[in-house]
């Protein structure tokens, strides 16, 4: 008989415990728990997670499959369908939230590389929305347009190390420009974003401390050139210009000098007019940079398609909030994990074999966490 911890107890102890009990204690969220504790729901949320169970239903008959196995892997003595859905209602979901920020940093600890084909002090931001729809007879509270429900998942995706930095969930009918208000921007780090961000008062507060962002100029933008910069148009820079804004309103909320960058990809034979307060970049790096906006739309592809985002084990928001915080701690774990020392696999790649493998007992080497799992002796494989 095999020895030893099971594949699922072995990856949580990435899991910093002491930290989660502490946020879970500053929100009181064990009071009145006679059975489930936050801890033991954030385990069952995230084992649904790794495992891709559809539906709360679903998840519940692949862990009673298991009973016996429920104190070893953390769910503690009994989980029903019934406690785990109402402690996915009523508890705080800024435990999760929370939890989740921790997580993150950890993950962009791990996962930081100094290899970034620009050369930066500061760390580079791709700024994106996504919405997930919602049945609006069930999420009446979610009401996007006349027969949509929705949310909307805002992201602060970091570059450099793959790990979203900052997360929001909001209404979907929220506009993307008011997500800039709550940001906390790094000095000498650059936020790129496409043009429904552009609010020059916003903007204008990004570069007073001090802080660069890459956006698309709007084709009805005003802007008077004050003089050219030298550039290589076989590169495929057609001008890069500084000036100011005209107009009362855009010039009252960005009152100093931009700059203007027009650029032809030869990928796709399109032309691209981006707007920066950066002057020191090369202008091929400014086009560079905002390339790197898409990674935060494959992102988001990547969470639609292998965590599970899309379809809810509850009715109710907060029941979703913390599902979608679940998917994040599930994501960053996993990143932490592939980020080991010796590690040659894909986050991807991590979680297919996780997903056939949490409730095996096989010793799982902290240095083949790429993730290459040790087989047991016994079976000769």
């Amino acid at each position: 008989m095999t020895q030893g911890k099971y594949v699922f107890s072995q990856i949580t102890e990435f899991l910093p415990r002491r930290v989660f009990d502490r946020i879970v204690e500053s929100h009181r969220g064990n009071k009145y728990v006679r059975s489930i504790t936050c801890c033991n729901q954030m385990l069952c949320m995230v084992f649904g997670q790794l495992t891709a169970r559809d539906s709360m239903r679903d998840l519940m008959l692949s862990m009673e499959a298991h009973r016996p196995k429920y104190y070893h892997l953390g769910f503690g003595t009994t989980v029903s369908r019934r406690n785990l859905g109402t402690a996915n209602e009523k508890r705080n979901y800024r435990i999760f939230e929370e939890f989740a920020y921790v997580l993150i940093d950890e993950a962009r600890k791990s996962c930081y590389r100094d290899d970034f084909e620009i050369a930066l002090e500061g760390n580079v931001y791709a700024l994106d929305s996504t919405t997930i729809d919602l049945c609006l007879s069930v999420f009446w509270r979610a009401e996007f347009r006349k027969a949509k429900g929705g949310i909307k998942l805002h992201t602060l995706y970091d570059v450099v190390t793959s790990v979203p930095s900052f997360l929001l969930i909001t209404k979907a009918s929220l506009h993307d420009v008011n997500v800039l208000d709550m940001i906390i921007y790094e000095a000498g780090s650059f936020y790129v974003m496409d043009k429904a961000y552009i609010d020059f008062a916003r903007l204008y507060k990004i570069h007073l401390r001090k802080a660069f962002f890459v956006t698309r100029a709007k084709e009805n933008m005003r802007f008077k050139r004050m003089y050219s910069m030298a550039t290589d148009k076989a590169n495929g820079v057609k001008y890069d210009q500084i000036g100011r804004l005209e107009g009362h309103y855009s010039k009252k909320g960005y009152p100093e000098k931009l700059r203007r960058v027009k650029y032809y990809d030869n990928g796709t034979g399109k032309e691209f007019v981006f707007l920066t307060n950066n002057t020191d970049l090369d202008a091929t790096e400014i086009a560079q940079l905002y390339k790197k906006r898409w990674e935060v739309e494959l992102f988001f592809k990547w969470m639609k398609q292998h965590l599970r985002i899309k379809s809810f084990w509850g009715t109710s928001i907060n029941a979703v909030k913390i599902q979608i915080y679940c998917a994040i701690i599930a994501y960053c774990l996993v990143a932490i994990i592939g980020n080991k020392p010796r590690s040659r696999r894909r986050i991807y790649e991590i979680l297919q074999i996780l997903s056939i493998s949490l409730l095996d007992k096989t010793p799982c080497k902290r240095d083949t966490y790429g993730l290459r799992i040790q087989r047991c002796q016994k079976t000769g494989l």
